[in-house]
C-alpha cells in the first residue's frame, strides 16, 4: 500500500539531496514535493501545508553536507505529515465506549457515507471488534433505501452474532434508530450501531433524512466511511457530510489496495477530525486502528 506515493516521494527527494542546502535548492525541493503529493490525492491545501511544515522544519535544522541532506529531508516530510495527522479532537473509540459503559449509559454510533464504500460491511467489523473487547452490541437495519441491504446487514449481523432491530423498506429510517436505541436502554445494551442509506453528498433529500435521524437518534458518535481509492471525492464527500452533520471521525476502507495514500492525510486535515480505523481486507478482523506514526513512516519509507 501506499507504494506510487513512496516511490514518488523517493525520487523527489533523491532529486533534491544531490545538492548542497540552500535557499534555491530548497525551493525548488518543497515544489517537486508539492506535485508529488497532489499528483497522489493530496488535496491542494494540504500539499501546501505539508511543503510549508517542510520547509520551516528545514530552516531548523540547516545541514550542508550530502550525506546528511537526504536524512534531514526525510525526516522534515516524516514529521509534518505526522503534525497533519495530529487531529483537533482525538478520539478512541473502544476507550469512549468503555468511559460510557463505566457510567452507565449506553453509546450510539451513526454510521455516514455515500454508496460503495463498504460501509455496511465495515458496522458488521465494528460490532465484531467491540463484540470481542466484552461489550453487548445491537444494529439499527437504517438503510430502508437500497433494495437487498437490510438483508446484507442481516447476513453480517448472524455471522458476529449480534441482534438487529428493523422495519420494512420504505419505512421511516429515523423510526429505525429510535426504537433500537429504546431496545437497547431497555436491555442495557452497551453500543448500538446505526447504518444508514449510503447517499451521494449531492443528493438533497436522503442528507434531509441523515439528519433528521442525527436528530432523532442523538448519537454519541458520528463517523464518515469513505473509500481510500476514491481520492480526492472521498474529501469532497467528507466534507460534506461533515458540513451537514458535524462528523466525528472517518473510517478510510480498501487502504490494504491504496497506492497513494492521499485521502487519509486530506480528510484528517481539512475536517479536524481523525481517521480512526482502517480497512485492510475483507475479514471481521480486517479492521485495524489507524496509526498516525505508522503512516508517516510508510510514506518515507521509514518502516
Amino acid at each position: 500500500m501506499f507504494d506510487r506515493l513512496r516511490g514518488a516521494l523517493d525520487s523527489a527527494i533523491t532529486k533534491a539531496t544531490t545538492r548542497e542546502l540552500s535557499e534555491k535548492n530548497m525551493a525548488d525541493a518543497v515544489w517537486d514535493l508539492q506535485m508529488v503529493l497532489i499528483q497522489n490525492d493530496v488535496a491542494v491545501e494540504v500539499a501546501e501545508h505539508v511543503c510549508e511544515l517542510t520547509k520551516q522544519k528545514l530552516l531548523g535544522s540547516r545541514a550542508g553536507r550530502l550525506d546528511n541532506i537526504g536524512r534531514l529531508y526525510k525526516t522534515a516530510i516524516h514529521d509534518s505529515v505526522l503534525e497533519v495527522l495530529k487531529p483537533e479532537h482525538p478520539l478512541e473509540p473502544i476507550e469512549f465506549v468503555t468511559a460510557r459503559k463505566q457510567k452507565g449509559e449506553t453509546t450510539i454510533i451513526m454510521f455516514v457515507g455515500v454508496n460503495g464504500t463498504g460501509k455496511t460491511t465495515t458496522l458488521a467489523k465494528m460490532a465484531h471488534i467491540f463484540k470481542k473487547k466484552g461489550f453487548s452490541v445491537v444494529i439499527a437495519a437504517g438503510d430502508t433505501f437500497r433494495a437487498g441491504s437490510i438483508e446484507q446487514l442481516q447476513q453480517h449481523a448472524d455471522r458476529v452474532g449480534v441482534k438487529v432491530i428493523k422495519q420494512s423498506y420504505g419505512s421511516d429510517a429515523a423510526a429505525v434508530a429510535y426504537d433500537t436505541i429504546a431496545h437497547a436502554k431497555a436491555k442495557h445494551i452497551d453500543v448500538v450501531l446505526i447504518d444508514t442509506a449510503g447517499r451521494m453528498q449531492s443528493n438533497k433529500n436522503l442528507l434531509e433524512e441523515m439528519k433528521k435521524i442525527a436528530r432523532v437518534a442523538e448519537p454519541d458518535l458520528k463517523l464518515f466511511v469513505g473509500d481510500a481509492l476514491a481520492g480526492n471525492d472521498a474529501l469532497s464527500q467528507a466534507k460534506e457530510f461533515h458540513s451537514a452533520i458535524g462528523i466525528d471521525g472517518a473510517i478510510l476502507t480498501k487502504v490494504d489496495a491504496d497506492p497513494s495514500g492521499g485521502a487519509a492525510l486530506s480528510i484528517a486535515f481539512v475536517t479536524g477530525r481523525p481517521v480512526v480505523f482502517v480497512g485492510v481486507g475483507q475479514g471481521y478482523d480486517d479492521l485495524k486502528k489507524f496509526d498516525p506514526e505508522w503512516f508517516a513512516k510508510r510514506l518515507v519509507g521509514a518502516d
